[in-house]
């Protein structure tokens, strides 16, 4: 795995060891960037279900402000903070360890400041649902925020989300990457 573009193109990151861990293609990684190209600069970014991190990273190095990792595996998030002291970019990332199924109420003390989330939740565990619930719950996300889902295609979007609009939709072999837009501002 590698960083694709931007200030740290080229440079590897540390993968994770696991049959259960599936970390985005760089094609599906590539065609997301370039489909967002113009969402990335100055963003403060989230990255839910981080695993590697690798979403937040190519952010910050194609110009994103800062990123928050966010996972519940103490392992995956090890990893996190292997990549990004490997990369030097500490001074732009924070690493939470959290169960973002249950809730995002680590979120809740800040300030609405989020562009741009990129979720990847693990397939066939019925998590996006709750996630962007509690993601649209927490008061994080800025009004227009980018939400960047990626989910099995025998995993569809839940029907009811009235805090999102549907942007766009592709389809990468057996996974969709679902643009949303946070339509509904969480403080109103």
């Amino acid at each position: 795995m590698r960083v694709i573009g931007g200030r740290l193109r080229g440079r590897k990151l540390i993968p994770i060891r696991g049959s259960d861990i599936r970390p985005t293609a760089d094609r599906v990684r590539e065609a997301v960037f370039n489909i967002i190209a113009s969402d990335i600069r100055d963003a403060r970014v989230l990255d839910l279900f981080a695993g590697t991190g690798a979403m937040g990273i190519e952010a910050l190095s194609r110009g994103a402000r800062s990123a928050v990792f966010i996972d519940g595996r103490k392992a995956s998030l090890a990893v996190v903070r292997k990549n990004i002291d490997l990369l030097g970019i500490g001074d732009r990332s924070r690493v939470i360890l959290w169960d973002a199924a249950r809730n995002l109420n680590c979120l809740r003390a800040e300030t609405p400041d989020i562009h741009l989330v990129f979720m990847d939740p693990p397939y066939q565990k019925s998590l996006v649902g709750p996630a962007l619930l509690h993601l649209a719950d927490c008061g994080a996300l800025l009004p227009g925020a980018l939400i960047v889902v990626e989910h099995a295609v025998s995993e569809p979007l839940p029907e009811e989300m009235a805090a999102y609009a549907l942007a766009d939709q592709r389809k990468y072999g057996k996974t969709f990457v679902s643009l949303l837009n946070y339509v509904m501002d969480a403080q109103a």
